[in-house]
């Protein structure tokens, strides 16, 4: 957590919830520039298991979101997520799941770049799922996805306005490492979960079988 805050990577920031609690943190989530979630403010919630690094984290949007990779709870449904066990039903490579050498900033980049990239053979939202491929296979003549999206982003902003948050919208702005302020902070941004978080954990087996269309493995 000190190395993200003091050498942050663009696209996020991460907090704790509780300053005694290291298991659990908090992650904003910028949508990147030239994207459908440009301009967006994303909140959500990192918890490790007692055993990471041998077990992945589990990652849930608080904010609500509309993906075919996210589940209605927020739970997200990624390989990089899965526990590092043999399924060859699954569809997965063993070197796309969780290993212990995994770093946080690679959840963290691989969830981003899922965001503009979904991958659809096995979605956890069907709806979201359809409608993207048909905004898709339109060529963009179809906006039913992307004008939820859209919807979506502009609802963000009163969030980061509330928590004093700039968002960025250029490349430029993207691209600056933003050292997270003053611990204070740290749970006053994601006071309003949209998500119980007693749910995190019940997606968490759900999601295998899938094979990523675009780069990213997830499932």
């Amino acid at each position: 957590l000190k190395g993200l805050q003091e050498e942050p990577v663009e696209g996020f920031r991460v907090t704790l919830v509780d300053e005694g609690d290291l298991y659990t943190w908090d992650v904003a989530i910028f949508g990147p520039p030239d994207t459908h979630y440009e301009g967006g403010y994303f909140k959500a919630r990192l918890r490790f298991p007692i055993d990471y690094p041998y077990s992945p984290p589990a990652f849930r949007f608080l904010t609500k979101m509309w993906h075919p990779n996210i589940y209605e709870t927020g739970d997200v449904c990624i390989s990089i997520l899965h526990p590092p066990v043999d399924d060859p039903q699954s569809g997965e490579l063993p070197s796309e799941r969780w290993n212990p050498t995994q770093k946080v900033q690679t959840i963290l980049l691989s969830v981003i770049s899922l965001l503009n990239e979904p991958n659809t053979f096995s979605p956890a939202n069907v709806d979201a799922s359809v409608m993207y491929r048909k905004w898709k296979e339109s060529k963009g003549k179809d906006r039913e996805y992307t004008d939820i999206i859209r919807k979506q982003v502009l609802g963000t902003k009163l969030d980061a306005e509330r928590d004093g948050v700039k968002v960025p919208t250029t490349l430029a702005e993207y691209c600056v490492k933003t050292k997270v302020p003053a611990s204070d902070e740290g749970s006053d941004l994601f006071y309003d979960d949209y998500y119980e978080d007693d749910e995190m954990e019940e997606e968490a087996e759900s999601c295998y079988g899938d094979e990523d269309d675009s780069g990213n493995e997830e499932s």
